[in-house]
């Protein structure tokens, strides 16, 4: 059996009629719904196990995603940001993707109807498309992956998500004020030795809030050699806990220099101002232990923007001398590639501040 290329897959989203059941919804003479595929849910679970999200995406009666909820709860609990309409698959893809605050190509159709995953492919030529026949190829693509607790609670949290923002749309008041409201922490601290496995999840599986796609290989590389640590963010709120939802790698081999070959966040917090309050902290970290300069290795993307607007926000500017050696030996190497740069800004003076809104604190301080 071949392998299916599952990489950056984040949501694999169903169709239901011929998919998720063998019959047609709407065609049942009773309210009561087609039996679901006992091994579609097993793909389903086996697949949440992994921190893959699912959804659905079904050209149907919207009164059958009801009827699920009411019929079913125990399947429609396994679902985030379903669309049931009659609307084209492509556009319930770019819903779900908007909902989950994820990458259209992040996601993943299975589709019985050719016809469906053709026009997936031709509107969306990001999205993989996969027949129904072929999910056990798909579930061979996560055997041996190493799962990491914030891995296991992904589709925990991204309910709790949908909780939020149902209470945001429900908040009488303005977006700052809900975000007050929400009661937001974050603590950064030094990763232990359980903390780098997420790290690197963050380093592969992020694209917006990413400042240089650093490889998982190279960071655990970089993590392990003199002069460097791995710091991380975890965040919480009155809703719960988000887990750890940001890491990034410290070089310190330079004099009175840190340097970030890799800083990068969840896209769960994009919009609450965490990366800002992260980047922040590390800056003021960074001066606090004697440093005079900061630096973080950049690679545009198209999709990193949000990044790109921050970086430029706190205040750093490309440098010149970025391959020269003395800017440190992770940041100068990254830094040698032809689409990466180097942005700097000096510790003096008055450094920029975390939004009012979200509370931040040191982890050795919570936990002494």
């Amino acid at each position: 059996m071949t392998v299916f290329d599952a990489e950056g897959v984040k949501c694999v989203v169903w169709d239901l009629d011929g998919t998720l059941w063998d019959d047609v919804a709407v065609e049942t003479p009773t309210d009561e719904l087609p039996t679901p595929r006992a091994e579609m849910l097993a793909a389903i679970d086996a697949l949440a196990a992994h921190g893959v999200l699912g959804s659905i995406a079904s050209r149907s009666a919207p009164a059958v995603l009801d009827r699920l909820a009411a019929g079913r709860p125990d399947v429609r609990e396994r679902f985030l940001a379903p669309q049931v309409s009659w609307q084209d698959k492509s556009e319930s893809l770019r819903r779900i993707a908007k909902d989950l605050g994820i990458a259209v190509d992040a996601l993943l159709l299975v589709d019985d109807s050719p016809y469906e995953r053709a026009e997936v492919a031709a509107l969306l030529p990001g999205v993989r498309t996969l027949d129904p026949a072929d999910v056990p190829e798909l579930l061979a693509a996560f055997e041996g992956r190493e799962v990491t607790p914030e891995s296991r609670e992904r589709v925990r949290r991204y309910r709790t998500e949908e909780t939020r923002r149902a209470e945001g749309e429900r908040f009488q008041g303005s977006r700052e004020e809900f975000l007050r409201w929400c009661d937001m922490r974050l603590t950064v601290g030094a990763a232990t030795p359980e903390e780098i496995p997420r790290a690197l999840e963050l380093a592969a599986r992020t694209h917006r809030l990413n400042s240089s796609g650093l490889t998982p290989d190279r960071l655990r590389e970089l993590a392990a050699s003199d002069g460097h640590e791995v710091y991380t963010a975890r965040m919480a709120d009155r809703f719960g806990a988000y887990g750890i939802i940001g890491a990034a790698l410290v070089d310190r081999t330079a004099p009175a220099t840190w340097s970030v070959p890799l800083l990068a966040l969840s896209c769960r917090v994009a919009g609450r101002g965490a990366a800002a309050a992260f980047l922040f902290r590390l800056m003021e970290r960074a001066r606090e232990a004697g440093a005079e300069e900061f630096r973080v290795t950049l690679r545009p993307t198209d999709a990193n923007l949000e990044m790109r607007i921050l970086l430029r926000q706190a205040g750093l500017r490309r440098m010149d001398d970025a391959a020269d050696t003395s800017a440190g030996t992770a940041t100068a190497t990254a830094a040698t590639a032809a689409d990466s740069a180097v942005l700097g800004r000096t510790l003096h003076g008055d450094l920029p501040t975390p939004p009012a809104w979200l509370h931040v604190s040191d982890r050795e301080d919570a936990e002494a």
